[in-house]
C-alpha cells in the first residue's frame, strides 16, 4: 500500500474584484509548516458558475467546478513560514461567492 501524503500545514488568502461577468483573484498560500514544500497543487471548488478564462503565476485548468492549480517552473517551492501567489481571471454569472476551502498537495488549508 502506498501511504498518504506528508500533511502540510497552510493557511491561503483569496482576494478578488468582481464586474457583471467577470472577476480577476489573486491567491496567496503560505506554507505554515517548518518544512518546505517542493512542487504545489492547490485546489478548490467554485461555488457557483464560475469558469477560469486564464492564470499567471500558475498552471490552471478546470473540469465542472473544480480548479487545479499547480507551480509554474520558477516557484515550484515555498519555503517554510513563506508564501506564493498566484492569479487568475474568470468568467461568471450570478453572484460571484469565493471558494471556501482551499486544499495544498491535498491537505486542508485554513
Amino acid at each position: 500500500t502506498t501511504p498518504p501524503p506528508a500533511a502540510t500545514s497552510c493557511r491561503v488568502q483569496y482576494g478578488a474584484d468582481s464586474w457583471n461577468n467577470g472577476l480577476v483573484a489573486t491567491i496567496t498560500v503560505t506554507n505554515t509548516s517548518p518544512s518546505p514544500v517542493n512542487g504545489w497543487t492547490v485546489q478548490w471548488t467554485w461555488p457557483n458558475s464560475q469558469q477560469v478564462t486564464s492564470a499567471w503565476n500558475a498552471t490552471v485548468t478546470q473540469s465542472g467546478n473544480q480548479v487545479t492549480a499547480r507551480n509554474a517552473a520558477y516557484n515550484g517551492t515555498i519555503a517554510a513560514n513563506q508564501s506564493v501567489s498566484f492569479g487568475l481571471q474568470a468568467s461568471h454569472t450570478g453572484t460571484n461567492t469565493p471558494p471556501n476551502r482551499f486544499t495544498l498537495n491535498g491537505a486542508a488549508c485554513s
